[in-house]
């Protein structure tokens, strides 16, 4: 084990030559938000942040974070609209558009490398007024609690995380952000001990220091706000994923944890309901949460229709297009659904339910349970047309933020043949198993 994690640092380490390179895109960003700032009289400071200012930054990625820290007095409204003029004015040259968190900030790219400028507001540990608050506290507790043996660390496991698909808190992954991995190896002190814990933590176990209880199946307290768990940002999914490789990489250690490998089965695309539409430009957050929303809402309606999802999933390219996935027990079930009534002694329930089923059943009887029974026929048994028949309808369960886009036309179809491979790689885990979480324990 101490063999590949060796090999995975000297990767993961950031040459001089791209510490140089991101050095400089960073001091350029901050000079030129500095500039900007300088016209506002209720900014207070102007602060780098994130990996690259923690130096836990991998060496083949790192987004510059600066945070522009405004003074309490200032108005939710003013905050809003004062940090978007610095954005965009401090990176006009560099195509800065909006996205999305607590509060909107501005996203830009110098040299192929993003540049986050996020308000904050400037208080007292504790004090929080926006989420974004926390942050400069994060840069400073890490910067002067990790070691520079354990910020490699941090690097190592975030390395792992990415290959296996679970890194990033944004809301199109629910995975483990660059801050959980800075507290989980501040925690455990390197790599091989967060692994070693997680292949044997419990439900409900908290790491970290708190009084709180939270509802999560295990609790990450963060440590500069006890009652903070960043946990609750993890889907469940992505936090057992997680504690399987451990168990697996425990067990196994090899490159292959680092590496991301993708296999589709094309026996499994075959039984994938698939629904695309384009969509207006938005922010890429926005997006996201609708088409989640979406995805979640017609599973239900597929589900109530007699149709059993087994998996469903949803994918957007952020630009123009978006996808939701439906893996389906079957694509045709029987024309007639069972309804099972109340027992024939009660009166008023017998006779409401007869007159209601009468005339769309095939056949009604009394069962050995004394309820009133009777087969109806389904208005259709194929899952495509059902879906193209519920998209027709008020109860499509389509957002009404995607409602507008979906006027203007959709395609409903079966299997992986009208996907890119791009897109089938994007959603590959709804059709394949991961041989790492599961064949290596």
């Amino acid at each position: 084990m101490k063999q590949i994690i060796s090999s995975i640092r000297k990767k993961v380490i950031p040459t001089k030559q791209k510490d140089k390179e991101k050095s400089d895109i960073a001091k350029l960003a901050l000079e030129l938000v500095k500039k900007e700032v300088s016209k506002y009289s209720d900014v207070v400071s102007v602060e780098l942040g994130g990996s690259f200012a923690k130096g836990t930054w991998l060496s083949d990625k790192a987004d510059i974070d600066i945070f522009i820290k405004f003074k309490v007095s200032v108005s939710e409204k003013k905050f809003v609209e004062k940090s978007k003029k610095i954005g965009f004015a401090s990176m006009k040259k560099y195509r800065p558009y909006v996205r999305y968190s607590e509060h909107p900030y501005v996203e830009a790219k110098i040299k192929n490398t993003k540049v986050n400028v996020v308000p904050c507001y400037s208080v007292n540990l504790g004090n929080w007024k926006s989420s974004a608050d926390r942050s400069p506290f994060h840069t400073h507790h890490m910067k002067n609690s990790l070691s520079d043996d354990m910020k490699n660390e941090v690097r190592i496991l975030k390395a792992f995380l990415r290959a296996q698909g679970i890194y990033g808190a944004e809301i199109a992954k629910q995975g483990f952000s660059g801050y959980v991995a800075e507290v989980l190896i501040l925690n455990f002190g390197n790599f091989e001990n967060v692994a070693k814990t997680f292949a044997k933590i419990k439900e409900n176990e908290v790491i970290g220091d708190t009084h709180n209880t939270f509802d999560t199946l295990i609790s990450i307290i963060d440590p500069i706000d006890n009652n903070r768990n960043l946990a609750a940002a993890i889907s469940n999914e992505n936090i057992g994923k997680f504690i399987l490789l451990c168990r697996s990489f425990i067990n196994k250690p090899t490159l292959s944890f680092f590496k991301r490998t993708i296999t589709s089965s094309s026996k499994n695309w075959n039984n994938v309901l698939i629904l695309k539409f384009s969509f207006s430009k938005r922010s890429p957050d926005i997006i996201w949460g609708q088409v989640k929303k979406a995805s979640s809402s017609i599973a239900t309606q597929l589900n109530i229709g007699g149709f059993k999802v087994i998996r469903f999933s949803a994918f957007t390219d952020e630009k123009k297009y978006a996808y939701l996935f439906f893996m389906l027990e079957s694509f045709d079930i029987s024309k007639v659904v069972l309804k099972e009534g109340p027992d024939f002694f009660n009166e008023h329930d017998t006779r409401q339910f007869i007159e209601k089923n009468k005339r769309k059943c095939d056949l009604m009887w009394i069962n050995n349970n004394g309820k009133v029974q009777c087969l109806v026929k389904r208005k259709t048994n194929n899952a495509k047309r059902f879906l193209t028949e519920l998209l027709k309808t008020a109860n499509s369960g389509i957002p009404s933020g995607l409602q507008a886009d979906f006027k203007k036309g959709y395609r409903v179809f079966v299997g992986d043949k009208n996907l890119s491979k791009s897109i089938k790689e994007e959603v590959s885990d709804l059709v394949s198993t991961n041989e790492n979480i599961f064949y290596s324990t």
